[in-house]
């Protein structure tokens, strides 16, 4: 057992630690709803910039809430230090949970993020092809209304499909849903996650760094509580704007 020298120093730094962090934490969320958006950001990309490579994101315009709200959080740093604390090899890598900075490790991720929702943007031409950055949400039992998360995110892997896989999900999972011929043969020549269309919203996608995404989506994950979550911390160093290039 420590000295009690010992225990008042450990107890004031971590109380200063945790003083320390609550003041972040303060100054993020004040930052995030006093940041101003101006015209020239909607004219640039987003860089991820990761410990496993930098990811370039463009946002779409058709989706106008999550655009804005994912240009706020960048501008305000609230990604910065934030993890890829969901993967799945041939699926996607999610993140965007603020709870993830500095987590320890084991700890089960996902379940952090701003107060509030954004309401669902689904536009039919917006599909879940490899690369596209999508919404995180909550399910159907306890969000109908397909409402999605304030901060997380998740940016497609998926896989290459055939004409045959390709009308089995019409027939068992899309409920008859007839996938578009150019998106049917996006899916089959790059792949995506079909399933996922029509119910989350697609609001950007990756111009350059792919392979950052494929490095990503491939890093071994945990199988215990903390499920999906990679054993190596993936961590989102700083998300920043960045002029766009042609």
């Amino acid at each position: 057992m420590a000295n009690n020298t010992n225990y008042m120093s450990h107890h004031f730094l971590l109380k200063a630690f945790l003083v320390s962090a609550i003041s972040v934490c303060c100054f993020v969320a004040n930052a995030q709803s006093n940041v101003k958006l101006k015209r020239k950001d909607f004219k640039r990309d987003i860089a991820l910039v990761t410990n496993k490579g930098t990811i370039v994101l463009r946002l779409s315009n058709e989706t106008p809430l999550h655009r804005d709200n994912f240009l706020k959080l960048v501008k305000s740093h609230y990604y910065d230090g934030v993890l890829f604390h969901r993967v799945i090899n041939n699926f996607m890598i999610q993140a965007g949970d603020p709870d993830s900075k500095a987590a320890i490790a084991g700890k089960p991720l996902g379940d952090g993020g701003p107060k509030y929702v954004i309401p669902a943007e689904l536009r039919p031409n917006l599909f879940h092809k490899k690369g596209v950055l999508a919404a995180a949400r909550e399910g159907d039992d306890v969000n109908p209304a397909r409402a999605s998360s304030g901060s997380q995110f998740y940016i497609v892997q998926g896989k290459k499909f055939t004409d045959g896989a390709l009308d089995s999900l019409q027939t068992n999972r899309l409920k008859g849903f007839k996938i578009p011929a150019d998106q049917r043969e996006a899916y089959k020549t790059i792949g995506g996650t079909p399933h996922l269309d029509r119910t989350y919203t697609v609001f950007g996608e990756v111009v350059s760094g792919l392979e950052v995404v494929d490095t990503i989506a491939a890093t071994p994950t945990s199988k215990a509580k903390d499920r999906d979550r990679p054993l190596e911390d993936v961590v989102i160093i700083r998300a920043k704007l960045v002029k766009r290039k042609k």
